[in-house]
């Protein structure tokens, strides 16, 4: 466990010091001054400490803030493995949110997470990072479910963004998991125990081995073997017992319905052989929406995990995006 008093690192303010023996010498004041920072900070978020992680060689960058998927995730840990040509160009910030993370280990959420409490939590933190580094806007990035979280903030307060990236997001998910399940079905005709499982899910899910049972045989027909383990089934199910309402509450998620039009530049990032939130019905959703600027790319190579399948390609198109707005921002 870690302890309360965490180590914080705080970055150096550097104020030059004036002589005053003549008033008509003047000190050059400092240009250029680049201010890097490298920290791990513990700031008051919804009534518990959580973590906030900031890193750059150039305060004055423009800010990207991901929010990570899952619920229930982070992308903290292995998050150099798509920054590094980020880093470059941006502040890196990233959020361990509650019950996740460095933030469980160090306060557990003393009530059961919800969808409202931690889209409040999220326009917290963007207001924390704003201050701690003087930035009227920032850009945000929400990954999977992180959308849940960021979409509330293009809705009601699209004034606090120079842009939204919305990596694989959750769209209409009802009708996602339902696309998901009919295709993960048809994959695994030929596998009796698959069939069988995958048989008994019951769409809106009613109890949280439903949602076993779809994500074991998605993540299965990734790759991952492992789940076919009593440890995983466990892990999964301890999972549920935090997760599983925050997900059900997620399932009743539909932007075509309530966010037709926003107010600040967004762009999708799709992999093309994403099941876990339907790529046709973010497509469909894309051309729809109206925004004042917007764009949609396509990762050939990419499921759910996009920053990981092509961390490369991903990087790319941030990047190309920032490039675009220096001309307006």
């Amino acid at each position: 466990m870690m302890k309360k008093h965490l180590f914080v690192a705080l970055f150096a303010v550097m104020t030059p010091f004036f002589g005053c023996k003549a008033q008509s010498i003047k000190e050059p004041e400092p240009k250029n001054l680049s201010i890097e920072i490298d920290e791990l900070l513990t700031p008051d978020i919804g009534g518990i400490k959580q973590f906030v992680q900031i890193k750059t060689n150039d305060a004055s960058k423009p800010v990207l803030l991901f929010l990570s998927g899952g619920p229930g995730s982070s992308m903290m840990g292995n998050a150099d493995s798509f920054t590094g040509v980020l880093r470059d160009k941006f502040t890196i910030v990233q959020w361990d949110q509650r019950d996740a993370g460095k933030t469980l280990k160090l306060n557990p959420s003393p009530v059961q997470p919800s969808v409202g409490q931690m889209q409040e939590d999220t326009l917290q933190v963007v207001e924390f990072v704003r201050k701690r580094l003087n930035q009227q806007k920032i850009y945000l990035l929400g990954s999977s479910w992180g959308n849940v979280l960021g979409f509330h903030m293009v809705k009601n307060h699209p004034e606090l963004l120079h842009a939204y990236f919305a990596s694989n997001p959750v769209v209409s998910q009802l009708a996602s998991e339902k696309e998901s399940l009919e295709i993960l079905k048809a994959h695994f005709q030929d596998n009796a125990l698959a069939s069988k499982e995958l048989a008994s899910v019951n769409i809106p899910f009613k109890t949280d081995e439903d949602l076993f049972y779809l994500r074991k045989w998605l993540f299965y027909k990734d790759g991952r073997k492992n789940v076919t383990s009593d440890g995983f089934r466990a892990g999964f199910l301890q999972w549920s017992k935090t997760w599983s309402p925050v997900w059900n509450e997620v399932m009743s998620t539909d932007l075509p319905q309530t966010l037709k039009k926003v107010d600040c530049p967004i762009y999708f990032f799709v992999g093309k052989n994403d099941i876990q939130t339907s790529t046709r019905i973010t497509q469909e959703y894309f051309a729809k929406l109206q925004a004042p600027k917007k764009g949609l790319v396509l990762f050939e190579n990419s499921g759910h995990q996009i920053h990981h399948d092509e961390a490369g390609k991903f990087q790319a198109a941030i990047v190309q995006v920032l490039d675009g707005n220096k001309s307006v921002n």
